[in-house]
């Protein structure tokens, strides 16, 4: 089978700065993967490069997802469009049209599927609608489905872009640090909600994360960046803060500070509807 991700002696250079340094990963399909490091490690670009939204060096190899090709040397490929139709991508400042309900926002993810004409006049038909309210229900806030997106809090319209990433049928998803501006609470909802939602659907998902603690809460596997270079790539159990430190010497302190509360164990198999709509 075709792995969910891959990519190939991949690089990316911002002026004089190395921001990915000769990268190779292979995430497999339905595999539950965290990304961490400290601020400037490369996680950002490394995920921007990985859904095509910036292209590498034209020295690096290439990117595939489910074999159809991403880029290549630099150049987005011919297949780039079938490919980005299955990867979902969930952002730290949410992506979504505040102005929009919540709604219109959630069938955003059929546009890759429908005409352009379609998409333009937002005329969606009964099925879509009805598969855009499931996603809704799936992440808790259905109810919420007529309101304005920017009515809702920072967490919930968090959720409404995993909805989104459900309704376009992604089977990849990669999450730049979608908790970092969600208070302690609304973070854990929407990592449960994440790992629910891969776990449920088979769906393969990367997670850049500044927070370890939620990295091996939630995964099985991490992959550490610093200086733009992976430099582990490993099962979550060999994380510890000793570990960190020897990674990242003295800036391993803003990754092993530790979280506002902590993560149960018992919150990876809980599902989203179980918990109280919030």
């Amino acid at each position: 089978m075709a792995a969910a991700l891959e990519l190939d002696r991949v690089s990316k250079t911002w002026g004089a700065m190395r921001a990915v340094d000769n990268v190779s990963l292979r995430i497999e399909a339905g595999e539950r993967v965290a990304l961490i490091g400290a601020s400037g490690s490369g996680k950002s670009t490394l995920i921007r490069i990985a859904s095509g939204l910036a292209l590498a060096d034209p020295t690096s190899g290439g990117v595939r997802s489910f074999g159809l090709g991403v880029q290549d040397k630099g150049k987005l490929s011919s297949e780039v469009r079938r490919a980005r139709r299955q990867i979902g991508l969930v952002f730290q400042q949410f992506a979504l049209v505040g102005r929009l309900t919540v709604m219109t926002n959630v069938l955003v993810g059929v546009l890759g599927r429908i005409s352009r004409l379609r998409g333009t006049l937002g005329l969606f038909n009964d099925d879509e609608k009805r598969t855009a309210l499931a996603a809704l229900a799936e992440v808790g806030i259905a109810q919420h489905a007529g309101k304005k997106a920017r009515e809702l809090s920072g967490g919930q319209q968090q959720r409404v872009a995993i909805a989104r990433a459900l309704v376009q049928g992604a089977k990849l998803v990669l999450a730049d640090e979608p908790i970092a501006s969600l208070d302690p609470k609304s973070a854990k909802r929407v990592m449960d909600t994440l790992v629910t939602m891969s776990r449920d659907h088979g769906i393969a998902l990367v997670v850049s994360l500044h927070q370890v603690d939620y990295a091996t809460a939630y995964f099985d596997r991490v992959i550490a960046m610093n200086a733009g270079r992976v430099v582990f790539d490993g099962p979550a159990s060999r994380i510890t803060s000793a570990f960190l430190t020897e990674l990242y010497g003295a800036s391993a302190e803003e990754l092993i500070l530790p979280s506002q509360f902590a993560v149960p164990a018992a919150a990876v198999l809980e599902t989203t509807s179980s918990e109280p709509v919030s």
